[in-house]
């Protein structure tokens, strides 16, 4: 299993971003994903820059480690067309090291730009037909699209990568398996379950990557890990179905008020304790995962995290 990092554009500023992702791929590691979001979930995390003007940059100053976007939403605050462009450009930019990740997206970012709230069965349907698009696009052919949800007119990707760009595709479980794994090409989920696995090499044709995310938070207190953790990633505790819908950071706050740090700490490993944190990872591995990115919570430290814990082994210690 391939060990990655994560750029968390809600809790870090731009620059940070590219320094810590420079220091990332330095220490070791494979892959450098970033969440892509118009706004933190939280105000305490606190920021929230453009994921694509970052990764261009991120491509500029480094040259090993492969990018992905944990993941976008092609269908309301970007046109489908938009993203094509984006992930084509950026392919080149990196020289062939970008994948880009696909998912229906949370309100939370797509409310923006004042055209609702889908249900889910729709935004399906909306992901499905942006994934055609951007597959249609990325052929560098002359596109018109008259489609359900989205027109195309006389567009083309004038700079558009031979091989076209790898897509991943974010599924939770056996509806959206079956919707998306003929049209992606590799499975993003957060879940350590066998048996999505299991279902989406059923589904799809070929061999694919499995792509997961993993937070921990590390700090040689343990007790302020702890307290971290529970000021910047509650709302983790509330799943995706909740979190997906929930509009604004009030709403967030509104509906983790009640969760305790010890409720964080159940879920996410925190500490100095390295086997631990390592030991977090291990139901992603049994369950087939080819990838698993790093989230090490909250902009305090990051750089202490990646050249301490993250760091290459030493006599006398074990790296993450």
């Amino acid at each position: 299993m391939r060990i990655g990092y994560t750029l968390m554009t809600e809790q870090s500023a731009p620059r940070d971003l590219v320094r810590y992702a420079q220091a990332a791929e330095d220490v070791g590691f494979d892959l450098l994903v970033s969440s892509d979001h118009y706004s933190p979930w939280i105000t305490e995390q606190g920021h929230a820059p453009n994921a694509w003007v970052t990764l261009g940059a991120v491509a500029q100053a480094t040259s090993r480690a492969e990018l992905m976007t944990y993941v976008t939403c092609p269908t309301m605050r970007y046109h489908p067309a938009v993203v094509a462009q984006q992930a084509a450009t950026l392919q080149l930019l990196s020289e062939g090291r970008f994948t880009l990740g696909l998912g229906a997206g949370e309100n939370l970012n797509e409310h923006v730009v004042g055209e609702g709230w889908p249900s889910v069965a729709v935004r399906h349907e909306m992901l499905a037909e942006a994934i055609e698009i951007i597959r249609e696009l990325h052929t560098g052919e002359l596109v018109t699209w008259e489609g359900e949800y989205f027109r195309v007119d006389s567009a083309r990707i004038w700079d558009a990568p031979d091989d076209g760009v790898p897509l991943g595709v974010a599924v939770s479980g056996a509806r959206s398996i079956e919707r998306f794994a003929p049209l992606g090409d590799h499975l993003v989920t957060t879940v350590p379950d066998p048996d999505i696995v299991r279902q989406w090499s059923q589904k799809h044709d070929g061999p694919s990557r499995v792509i997961g995310q993993l937070p921990v938070c590390w700090d040689p207190d343990k007790d302020a890990a702890v307290q971290r953790a529970h000021e910047q990633f509650r709302w983790f505790a509330g799943g995706w179905h909740v979190n997906a819908d929930l509009p604004t950071p009030a709403g967030f706050h509104a509906a983790t008020q009640f969760v305790r740090p010890e409720d964080v700490a159940e879920s996410i490993a925190c500490g100095p304790d390295l086997d631990e944190l390592a030991e977090s990872a291990r139901p992603f591995l049994e369950a087939g995962f080819t990838d698993l990115a790093i989230v090490q919570v909250g902009d305090e430290g990051q750089e202490r995290f990646l050249a301490v814990a993250a760091g290459p082994r030493r006599e006398g210690r074990r790296a993450l």
